[in-house]
Protein backbone atom coordinates (compact mmCIF):
# COMPACT_ATOMS: atom_id res chain seq x y z
CA UNK A 1 0.00 0.00 0.00
CA UNK A 2 1.41 3.13 -0.62
CA UNK A 3 1.75 6.06 2.04
CA UNK A 4 -0.87 8.69 2.27
CA UNK A 5 0.55 10.72 5.06
CA UNK A 6 3.71 12.71 6.04
CA UNK A 7 4.45 12.85 9.64
CA UNK A 8 5.56 16.20 10.59
CA UNK A 9 9.29 15.32 11.02
CA UNK A 10 9.35 14.36 6.97
CA UNK A 11 7.83 17.33 6.28
CA UNK A 12 10.36 19.35 8.20
CA UNK A 13 13.32 17.26 6.20
CA UNK A 14 11.55 17.92 3.05
CA UNK A 15 11.23 21.61 3.89
CA UNK A 16 14.62 21.93 5.57
CA UNK A 17 13.04 24.07 8.29
CA UNK A 18 13.85 24.01 11.96
CA UNK A 19 11.24 21.95 14.82
CA UNK A 20 9.72 24.97 16.06
CA UNK A 21 9.34 26.54 12.35
CA UNK A 22 7.53 23.22 10.71
CA UNK A 23 5.40 23.19 14.06
CA UNK A 24 4.42 26.73 13.56
CA UNK A 25 3.19 26.48 9.69
CA UNK A 26 1.77 23.46 10.27
CA UNK A 27 -0.31 24.36 13.19
CA UNK A 28 -1.45 27.66 10.86
CA UNK A 29 -1.98 25.11 8.20
CA UNK A 30 -3.91 22.92 10.46
CA UNK A 31 -6.70 25.81 11.36
CA UNK A 32 -7.22 26.96 7.67
CA UNK A 33 -6.79 23.51 5.97
CA UNK A 34 -5.28 25.57 3.08
CA UNK A 35 -2.54 25.08 1.30
CA UNK A 36 -3.26 21.45 2.06
CA UNK A 37 -4.99 18.80 3.99
CA UNK A 38 -3.88 18.54 7.81
CA UNK A 39 -5.29 15.68 10.13
CA UNK A 40 -4.75 15.84 13.94
CA UNK A 41 -5.13 11.95 15.68
CA UNK A 42 -3.93 13.04 18.93
CA UNK A 43 -1.53 15.03 19.59
CA UNK A 44 -0.36 13.77 16.31
CA UNK A 45 -0.27 15.78 13.08
CA UNK A 46 -0.69 13.44 9.53
CA UNK A 47 -0.22 15.81 6.53
CA UNK A 48 -2.41 14.32 3.70
CA UNK A 49 0.68 13.40 0.96
CA UNK A 50 -1.35 14.19 -1.94
CA UNK A 51 -2.52 18.04 -1.09
CA UNK A 52 1.23 18.45 -0.17
CA UNK A 53 2.53 17.13 -2.76
CA UNK A 54 0.25 19.38 -4.97
CA UNK A 55 1.29 22.55 -3.15
CA UNK A 56 5.09 21.47 -3.28
CA UNK A 57 4.94 21.24 -7.09
CA UNK A 58 3.18 24.43 -7.30
CA UNK A 59 5.53 26.38 -5.37
CA UNK A 60 7.87 24.71 -7.86
CA UNK A 61 6.22 25.78 -10.68
CA UNK A 62 5.96 29.53 -9.94
CA UNK A 63 9.84 29.56 -9.12
CA UNK A 64 10.35 28.11 -12.76
CA UNK A 65 8.37 31.07 -14.49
Amino acid sequence: MEKQVYTITEVQEMLQISRTAVYQFIGAVYQKQEPFIIFKIGKSYRISKKSFDQWVNGQAKQLQK
